[in-house]
């Protein structure tokens, strides 16, 4: 063993420290898998690639030249004319969504290397260019008479196609004429495409010094779930600092998106700034309007609440923002290794059904998931579908905590309801957001239940509880706040260009409000909303976690409840994909979205955990 100087060791000690400390916690959470892509293409310079995008812009050109101009004619020839034609239109659709979902798989590994972008970019590109040649496809469908296409619809093998035709037709009155949609269709790379990847790439750019450490995002807010109180001080000051220094460029971003989100909505007519997101998710705005005033009235008996009880808990009368998250005190913690998060999930989707276990098993098999934590790999989480002839692929950022183990129950849950959807191909597979959390938070559920079910030490039944709401309350009280933050945003554009310190208040009047009293919001915290992508990416979506949190709550009561049968209504239910409407799928179970109640059911779940934390003793 060398000796070091002992002047020397006060330099080299971060480091030896932090690399020391980087080791053991690889150790704890043990060998992380990383996604295979082969299963859609064998590599970026790949001849399989490279013919199946030359083939995909032949495919386009064909059907523009072929059929442009002649459906409504196809369409008066019966069923079995168009039918094929939309058959054929399916498989392209199916092979541009391929490519589109390798490039942006491969690009989110690590949106910072040069490479990557530069071939995310070219695909978009190209794929733009050619799908633009299909735009005239649903455009013309919508243009046919209701009676002409009633009429061929009756008939096979258009009759198939049924749902997913009646769903377009929702979008008719909003359609614009054709050369305005490829204008804006093909805008759409430098447009907001261009602004959403600055974001992604400036995001993912980010260094935060945490005590001579420098770290990306993920890492950073990690720590905000530290047990050392210090270092969760520490760990926000350091995000704050550097949110703070890039505030011209998430504002400039923001307000870009915010503005064309404007122009596409009064060219098409959508009255309310939240119109277009509630026409793609299939729901109507009054049923989304009655949950967030649902939720916003509950404010008091839910965060309001359950912070001020855990502030009690550290002794306090307030907690400082970054310890909403914080572990509670006097509770061990521990690194989950990813064995055990994988046995975790698996067993309690196995305990619900054995078929839904075996098709996550599917993931871990089949290197589905890329789980380490890399430098330049997008942030957060995610499932993406890809397309029906291929399978899901999981993103995540997993670090060993128990929120990681639920994420990773949350994302399984969504490939679970993609692969089940994925019969009823490209066009009928997608599910509207509404139900799209269903599959994901109903997992997490499961798994938190059989470890709650099989947790008899009081303190660690505490703490599980305590963990559960507050992801109910990030989920439910949080998202609806983010959607009251993206309405005011809207609006205010509206008017003209956002400062960012307009900005930054509008965020910190939303989250004072359904905060609480308990939670102080301190300085540095009016520029936590530059890092979440929700905003850039797909505004209004967040209330979709809302429903889904609320909708899961009452299902679940509803299992809890069931005699028999309730696996194969909700296997029926994800099986769905696109087909039918969130109503029709809800109404097996009994449960009514646009029943003023219903969303009081699922928050009164949340209600009787928090009843139930401030019944046991303080710890």
């Amino acid at each position: 063993m060398s000796w070091v100087d002992p002047a020397d060791r006060l330099v080299l000690a971060p480091a030896v420290h932090a690399a020391a400390a980087a080791t053991r916690a690889q150790a704890e959470l043990g060998l992380l898998p990383e996604w295979n892509l082969d299963d859609l293409y064998p590599g970026t310079n790949s001849a399989a690639f490279a013919e199946d995008l030359a083939g995909v812009e032949a495919d386009c050109r064909s059907m523009a030249e072929t059929f442009k101009g002649r459906l409504d004619d196809l369409a008066r020839q019966g069923g079995a004319v168009l039918g094929p034609v939309v058959q054929r239109y399916e498989t392209v659709e199916d092979r541009l969504g391929r490519l589109m979902s390798y490039a942006g798989l491969v690009y989110s590994g690590d949106t910072t290397d040069p490479q990557r972008a530069k071939f995310y970019g070219d695909t978009q590109e190209r794929l733009t260019a050619a799908s633009s040649e299909l735009l005239f496809f649903t455009l013309e469908l919508n243009r046919i008479e209701d009676a002409v296409l009633e009429t061929a619809m009756a008939e096979a093998p258009l009759a198939r196609y049924r749902p997913w035709i009646e769903d377009l037709r929702r979008d008719r009155p909003y359609q614009l004429d054709d050369r305005i949609e490829q204008l804006f269709h093909e805008k759409s790379v430098t447009g907001r495409g261009a602004w959403n990847r600055l974001f992604d790439e400036t995001l993912a750019s980010l260094r935060f010094k945490v005590r001579g450490e420098e770290l990306a995002l993920e890492p950073t807010l990690n720590k905000l779930q530290d047990t050392d109180g210090t270092l969760r001080r520490d760990a926000a000051q350091a995000l704050a600092e550097v949110f703070k220094q890039n505030l011209r460029v998430f504002t400039l971003v923001t307000n870009t998106l915010a503005k064309d989100k404007e122009i596409s909505d009064r060219w098409r007519g959508f009255e309310d700034v939240g119109d277009s997101r509630h026409l793609a998710n299939r729901v109507e705005r009054e049923v989304v309007e009655a949950l967030v005033e649902a939720v916003q009235d509950a404010y008091p008996r839910l965060s309001h609440r359950y912070y001020k009880l855990k502030a009690r808990w550290f002794g306090r009368e307030v907690l400082d923002y970054w310890d909403r998250n914080a572990p509670l005190p006097k509770v061990e913690q521990r690194t989950i290794g990813w064995t055990e998060a994988r046995d975790t999930v698996l067993s309690a989707y196995s305990d619900f059904s054995p078929e839904m276990a075996a098709i996550a098993r599917r993931f871990f098999d089949g290197n589905w998931i890329d789980a380490p934590v890399r430098p330049g790999k997008a942030p957060g989480a995610f499932a993406h579908p890809t397309v029906p002839s291929a399978h899901p692929y999981v993103l995540l950022n997993y670090q060993g905590k128990p929120r990681d183990v639920m994420t990773l129950a949350h994302e399984l849950g969504h490939g679970v309801h993609q692969v089940l959807a994925a019969p009823n191909g490209a066009l009928m597979a997608p599910t509207p957001l509404t139900l799209a959390e269903t599959a994901s938070v109903f997992g997490e559920m499961l798994t938190f239940r059989r470890l709650l079910a099989a947790t008899s030490n009081p303190t660690e039944r505490r703490a599980m509880l305590a963990a559960k709401v507050e992801d109910m309350i990030n989920t439910v009280v949080r998202q609806v706040a983010f959607y009251a933050f993206e309405r005011k945003v809207h609006l205010e554009r509206r008017k003209g260009e956002l400062t960012p310190d307009q900005l930054c208040e509008l965020w910190m009047s939303v989250q004072a409000e359904s905060l609480g009293p308990a939670i102080r919001l301190s300085e540095g915290y009016e520029s936590f909303w530059t890092y979440i992508p929700h905003f850039i990416h797909s505004p209004f979506y967040v209330y979709a976690y809302a429903f889904g949190d609320c909708l899961v709550n009452s299902l679940y009561g509803v299992y809890q409840q069931a005699e028999g049968g309730f696996v194969d209504r909700y296997f029926a239910l994800l099986s769905a994909g696109g087909t039918k409407p969130y109503g029709e799928l809800l109404a097996p179970f009994g449960l009514d979205a646009k029943d003023p109640g219903f969303w009081q059911i699922g928050l009164s779940m949340i209600e009787g955990m928090i009843a139930e934390l401030e019944e046991m003793e303080v710890p």
